[in-house]
């Protein structure tokens, strides 16, 4: 069977390739990909051929090779079922982890996720090629053990920025700040949910966040993965306050005054990588990739989250190479889908 798929090719390149795809094994899931959502760090980090993509330190220094295949949360119709799969069937519709950007997809049964009762509750497509994304907010908050009423703020208003902003609201923080130094973003934030935006290259940023929450912030998710911001954000932390660190930094340059910021303050910093959790069983704090994705979804139907409404374009894979190579320079990239069929 052909298949045609995304890929970058050379650093800021990308092209729609054709390739075969191989006989389905035990335990493997062909989907047909209706949806494909652009994670624009992720994606952008690969097409610009990072060496630091890896969070893992064994990794560090090694070269970068093209082709890469990106496109990891996607959505669509299994069109066949390896033996032992049964979870799902042959039409079932899917949301999809860790796969790509390409017309089909063979997954292993734990990558793919039966939907049938939620689309029957309104789910659609758009907002299924969202699930994926949706884990890496939901699990960094959960790791600060946030609870309702807590003061919280998002730095860094990029695609997990804007979900996690969505995320406190829904789960009742107040208030809900957004900071990023792009006036656009800031003016997003606002409407999925945020009660202020804040530009961090104020100098009076550190006055405004207090202004508003008093002591400090409770809970902070930082996305951006940059020391500085990182830096920022301790400024603005209250006494025993707890920061996830959702954004991949690349790098291990930091210049931070641990000892004044973070250890005299009680200020708790975990790694919120989405890889660093469980791969069964859930607990408090900690869940699995699965239930997380299933708890999105579910909150999404609900109308507590906004999933396809974020969705700024849809685009046709044969477009890839001009949406790609806006994703290298626009500085507000917005949320792109890609429709396959």
């Amino acid at each position: 069977m052909k298949n045609k798929y995304i890929a970058f090719t050379a650093p800021g390149s990308a092209e729609l390739l054709e390739n075969d795809l191989p006989a389905l094994k035990p335990g493997e899931v062909l989907v047909e990909t209706l949806v494909s959502t652009v994670s624009a760090g992720t994606e952008r980090a690969n097409l610009s051929g990072d060496p630091n993509i890896s969070p893992n330190r064994n990794d560090i220094g090694k070269p970068v090779h093209f082709p890469r295949c990106l496109g990891y949360s996607s959505a669509g119709i299994v069109k066949e079922v390896g033996e032992g799969v049964r979870s799902v069937k042959v039409g079932d519709p899917v949301a999809v982890s860790w796969g790509k950007h390409s017309q089909y997809q063979i997954m292993a049964e734990k990558n793919v996720y039966q939907l049938t009762p939620l689309m029957e509750q309104g789910l659609t497509m758009e907002d299924a090629a969202m699930a994926l994304i949706t884990t890496f907010p939901m699990g960094a908050i959960r790791k600060t053990h946030f609870e309702m009423g807590e003061s919280a703020m998002v730095v860094g208003l990029g695609i997990l920025g804007m979900l996690a902003v969505q995320m406190l609201r829904a789960g009742g923080a107040y208030p809900v700040i957004a900071v990023d130094p792009v006036p656009e973003k800031r003016e997003w934030a606002l409407q999925w949910g945020a009660d202020y935006a804040f530009d961090p290259t104020d100098p009076d940023f550190e006055q405004k966040v207090r202004g508003v929450t008093g002591p400090g912030v409770r809970v902070a998710i930082e996305v951006t993965g940059v020391d500085r911001a990182l830096d920022t954000t301790l400024d603005c932390m209250a006494r025993y306050g707890r920061v996830a660190l959702l954004g991949c930094t690349r790098h291990s340059e930091f210049a931070i005054d641990y000892y004044r910021k973070v250890h005299g303050p009680g200020i708790t910093l975990v790694g919120a990588h989405t890889m660093a959790r469980p791969d069964n069983d859930s607990s408090n704090g900690w869940w699995t990739t699965r239930d997380d994705l299933y708890a999105a979804l579910k909150l999404t139907v609900g109308g507590r989250l906004k999933l396809k409404e974020m969705v700024a374009e849809t685009h046709t894979p044969e477009e890839c190479p001009e949406i790609y190579a806006r994703l290298m320079t626009e500085k507000t990239f917005p949320i792109v889908q890609f429709r396959w069929k």
